[in-house]
């Protein structure tokens, strides 16, 4: 059931929106950090032949109107008190539409590799140093920090797919749209897109962060109609009001403001409560990563880590990813533990999370000498390596099921202490503390087993899965001038701290020096083994 926070008559609360790939989230927060209600409607997923992924982006919007009106509803008076809405996205998704804003296609989802061929072609030359032309590849990060993905999962290659190989679409397309821009449009009538939502279509000269705009250079390179890319604007800008259709369908004022927004990764950072110089946060979704604001645009090839535009003007949002974080908990749960099959025909256990909390709480760190890597999906930081795997190391008879849940746990931790030399060498300081956010957070032993691995204070903040949300309605408030970015540290509610302690330190430190051993002895196999497997099926 939610719970509902009473509230001043006079206070301000902003429709903040958290669309991701399994759906949308609308929840009602205001301004100093609370969210008095929400609603989730999912959103199918259609995968494709080839590597494709898409979804029908009338079902991100109509997930939005419901899950907007349930959240209205279940905070009955508080319409007339919605000051704005703003919404946060997945990010690095592709909707093209016409001049009427009508979709042409299904929105194709940062998952989706069908471009990849077309990038090989697109980034090359006669000479290749990573797969990229040595001098195009120096202009992409001198200009943006980065480059078009390789995998061909960013907008750089969906559109190239469209043009390519949906001649007739693109023929039809007035602009390229990301998921943000898509809702922005929905709900305005404008065609923009943000500072951090263009950003992987690689045409932007990022180099000062409060003006970024479109590159005559990197636009001829992307081989797309310069006029198919929308205007660009700051992540506060106020777009205008809310449409007359949408007002009226969720009874708000007509007046009611929209700020761009941002996608989901910048919007995290800001209601992470960490939006000082070099202040870190940790998020643990389905995958996960290392982030913090920082005042310069930098990129770190070997190690994949750039600092890019992001919500607050005049700060670049430096980012670490890991592949697969909560994912491994996710596989473990049902492709072994619950998994439908002979053995079970009821997989759906309730509480199967806590459950497994519970378990590894009771486990001694360290998991025994059992040893998790968690590569289910290759990894990007500190290595890109698409060939490593997942696996479980020095198992034996002594070991359970406890054993095996508590290793999983430690696994994404060490994995995420991996990253830490570079993020630390990158931000130019060592990390001592940072604030956990994102589904995983909800876990106070997977905050201690963080503690423990990084040697830092995990800080939790109270609704860890409100992130977005939360970021959101921050972006908002600095947007409708009701807050400076310099306002969220102290709206920002620690539920917990978490020190490391002190007789898990040795533990942790050996088991650590075992996952670093295990990397470069297995990752030599890996390579050989998934080259001949990707060779068998091609």
């Amino acid at each position: 059931m939610m719970t509902l926070w009473y509230m001043a008559a006079s206070e301000e609360i902003i429709l903040a929106v958290d669309l991701g790939t399994s759906g949308c989230k609308t929840a009602l927060c205001t301004l100093d950090g609370r969210t008095l209600a929400w609603a989730f409607r999912p959103v199918s997923l259609h995968l494709r032949d080839g590597h494709g992924a898409e979804q029908v982006p009338l079902d991100w919007w109509n997930a939005f109107l419901d899950s907007a009106a349930e959240a209205l509803d279940r905070a009955p008076g508080q319409r007339g008190q919605v000051a704005g809405i703003c919404c946060s996205s997945q990010g690095e998704g592709t909707v093209p539409v016409d001049r009427q804003g009508n979709p042409l296609m299904n929105g194709i989802l940062w998952m989706d590799m069908r471009g990849a061929p077309h990038v090989h072609r697109a980034v090359g030359g006669s000479l290749r140093v990573a797969g990229y032309g040595p001098l195009k590849l120096w202009k992409w990060i001198r200009l943006t920090g980065g480059a078009p993905a390789l995998s061909g999962k960013d907008p750089f290659a969906h559109m190239l797919y469209v043009r390519d190989e949906r001649p007739d679409v693109y023929e039809r397309t007035y602009k390229f749209l990301n998921v943000l821009d898509y809702l922005n449009l929905k709900l305005t009538g404008r065609f923009v897109a943000t500072h951090d939502s263009i950003l992987t279509s690689w045409v932007t000269d990022n180099r000062n962060s409060k003006s970024i705009r479109y590159d005559s250079s990197l636009l001829r390179a992307s081989g797309i109609d310069p006029s198919l890319f929308p205007e660009i604007v700051p992540c506060t800008e106020v777009l205008g009001t809310v449409s007359s259709e949408v007002a009226r369908r969720l009874g708000i004022s007509p007046e009611t403001p929209v700020v761009a927004g941002a996608i989901d990764n910048s919007a995290a950072a800001v209601g992470s409560g960490a939006v000082r110089d070099r202040e870190s946060h940790l998020y643990i979704g389905t995958s996960s990563w290392v982030a913090a604001h920082m005042k310069e645009k930098k990129t770190d090839v070997i190690s994949s880590i750039a600092s890019v535009p992001c919500a607050i003007p005049g700060q670049y949002l430096m980012t670490a990813m890991q592949t697969t974080a909560g994912g491994n908990l996710a596989f473990l749960k049902e492709r072994i533990l619950y998994h439908e099959d002979e053995l079970l025909r009821e997989s759906h256990a309730p509480d199967v999370y806590k459950i497994l909390d519970q378990i590894a709480a009771r486990t001694p760190a360290g998991s025994r000498g059992l040893l998790y890597l968690p590569w289910l999906y290759g990894e990007r930081c500190p290595v890109d390596d698409r060939s490593l795997r997942a696996g479980l190391v020095n198992l034996s008879l002594e070991h359970s099921r406890e054993d095996i849940i508590r290793a999983f746990l430690e696994g994404v931790a060490l994995n995420t202490r991996w990253m830490m030399k570079p993020v630390q060498r990158f931000l130019g300081r060592k990390l001592e503390s940072a604030n956990i956010v994102g589904g995983g957070a909800i876990s106070d032993v997977w905050c201690q087993i963080f503690a423990d691995v990084l040697g830092i204070t995990v800080h939790q903040p109270e609704d860890p899965m409100e992130t977005n949300a939360r970021g959101a309605a921050w972006i908002a408030g600095v947007g409708l001038k009701k807050m400076t970015f310099a306002d969220v540290p102290s709206r920002i509610r620690i539920r917990r701290s978490f020190d490391p302690v002190s007789s898990h330190g040795s533990v942790m430190e050996e088991a650590f020096q075992r996952f670093i051993d295990a990397h470069s002895r297995l990752a030599p196999l890996y390579r050989k083994w998934n080259r001949e497997s990707q060779e068998r099926r091609n």
